[in-house]
């Protein structure tokens, strides 16, 4: 499972094709700036929602994308690890829980499947990576920024 947020860059492509060459080294740079202004709001998005084991913090990444990559242009994917959090979607989409569930010595939580609910109850979404997309106007000031700073370095 994982969660896909698009945002038409159609903007900041049309800069790339005005800066030319200049612009192969800076689009990195720029898309990174990018993604750790979405980066920073997951992680304070996920500090909101309190914590119980630190686990869903500590599965938030950023990673640069080279398959979705190419000339004058990075791809970063921000989202959480699903094998270190496999709860994420839930709390990010809300759920139905049918069983009890309790938190083991081993500081994981279980599913105790003999013990069903009355009715399944349903647990509202908590969204963390979702509400992140508000800061799109932010993230490509940072990269515009990014971008002009290395191009501007470049000329001098």
């Amino acid at each position: 499972m994982s969660l896909t947020i698009k945002a038409n860059l159609a903007g900041v492509d049309a800069l790339f094709d005005q800066l030319g060459d200049e612009v192969e080294e800076a689009a990195r740079p720029a898309a990174q700036a990018a993604a750790q202004v979405l980066y920073d709001a997951v992680m304070l998005n996920v500090a909101s929602l309190g914590r119980v084991t630190g686990n869903l913090a500590q599965s938030i990444y950023q990673v640069y994308s080279k398959d979705e990559s190419g000339p004058a242009r990075a791809t970063y994917h921000v989202s959480w690890n699903h094998r270190k959090a496999p709860h994420g979607w839930l709390v990010e989409n809300g759920h139905f829980q049918k069983y009890a569930v309790y938190l083991g010595k081993d500081g994981k939580w279980y599913t105790n499947k003999k013990a069903p609910l009355p009715e399944p109850k349903h647990v509202a979404a908590r969204p963390f990576v979702r509400p992140a997309q508000a800061l799109f106007p932010q993230a490509m000031k940072a990269a515009e920024a990014e971008l002009l700073e290395r191009i501007n370095r470049g000329k001098a």
